[in-house]
């Protein structure tokens, strides 16, 4: 069981994060946010595939503008992401948005800063420091280079500045491309605050790479206790990102529930099409809805091992030539041919979920 770090918790818009609630997921859109409805229609679909949260770049004014549409119809809370200009904070402010993502220091001035800390606290909007290894502040990186460290020097500056005008309603993240860099930040920083952290790989790539990278990154973060909220960041449609991000949570038993395939790694004795099988089932466990509670599919070579080797599966299928079966909790329960396995197997998935909702 892992033992979490406690943190202070926050809240976005009545969601709650960090204390002993249960680990967010979050996303950011890819859309153009002065794009309403395309912006809003992928935001669908992240909640849609189990998305907590939701992150929108406010690079100019007319970002800001569709933030009043976007966070009225929108079914998550959403957070801003603003650089350099506390004008574009304050604007998000006012239209709606619930959360902003910045860097004080990069926002300029001492009373720029302060605006935009009284309008959060009017609001009561938190704000989440984020700190990227590639954009570092030129004094620190010539010190100490793109390491840990720097990262840490990094956001406990942004967060002093919010602390010094009496602003607590903070997350951080410390994100890198360099795993090792990303797990030895994150390990430090919980040493020294106990504000809620944000775990992510930043750059992670496309689909293999972003679930290497994010598996370990963020899996042993979390392993560890550490962690409140999470983004797998991936190369294409966040919307894939979310099944991820529930796997790496349901793995660890910290919740993020789906369907878990179970799958033989094939040997001498296999029989019929498993690899093919196999592969075919996971995609249509990937496209399903979150769960209220976990689902665990097998998919087995042989029918004399099959059951018992995936005994505590909630459901699964093994072949031995042309006769397949399909077996729940370990006991053989139907026996058909083995080119009918993958729809029976489905029917079987879909009795599961119409009761796991």
């Amino acid at each position: 069981m892992v033992q979490r770090r406690v943190s202070r918790a926050i809240s976005i818009a009545g969601l709650r994060i960090g204390g002993q609630e249960p680990i967010v997921i979050q996303s950011m859109t890819n859309t153009d946010t002065r794009d309403c409805a395309g912006t809003l229609a992928q935001i669908r679909a992240l909640a849609d595939a189990g998305c907590e949260l939701v992150r929108v770049a406010v690079p100019n004014h007319e970002g800001t503008e569709a933030l009043k549409h976007i966070c009225s119809q929108s079914p998550l809370p959403v957070v801003a992401d603003i650089h350099f200009d506390y004008r574009l904070a304050l604007a998000s402010i006012g239209n709606g948005v619930h959360a902003l993502r910045l860097n004080p220091g990069n926002i300029g001035a001492r009373w720029k800063i302060q605006e935009v800390v009284r309008a959060a606290k009017e609001k009561g909007i938190p704000i989440r420091v984020g700190v990227n290894a590639g954009s570092l502040e030129k004094d620190i990186l010539e010190k100490k280079g793109p390491k840990p460290e720097a990262l840490v020097e990094s956001a406990l500056r942004h967060v002093r500045m919010l602390e010094e005008e009496d602003f607590r309603e903070i997350k951080i993240s410390l994100k890198s491309s360099h795993v090792p860099t990303m797990l030895e930040a994150y390990r430090q920083m919980a040493q020294v605050v106990d504000y809620p952290l944000h775990l992510g790989v930043t750059e992670a790539g496309t689909l293999r790479s972003c679930m290497v990278k994010s598996s370990i990154g963020i899996g042993s973060l979390l392993a560890e206790g550490i962690g409140d909220t999470i983004r797998v960041s991936l190369t294409g449609d966040p919307v894939k990102e979310i099944p991820i991000a529930r796997s790496i949570l349901q793995v660890l038993g910290l919740g993020g529930y789906g369907a878990e395939l179970v799958a033989c790694p094939t040997c001498g004795r296999t029989g019929f099409p498993l690899i093919e099988l196999a592969e075919r089932v996971e995609t249509y466990l990937l496209a399903l809805p979150p769960l209220k509670r976990k689902l665990t599919v097998a998919v087995m070579g042989c029918v004399v091992n099959g059951p018992g080797e995936a005994r505590e599966a909630d459901l699964g299928v093994a072949g031995s030539g042309n006769v397949g079966i399909l077996f729940k909790k370990g006991q053989v329960v139907e026996k058909v041919p083995v080119e009918l396995l993958y729809d029976v197997l489905v029917k079987g998935i879909g009795e599961f979920v119409e009761d796991a909702f």
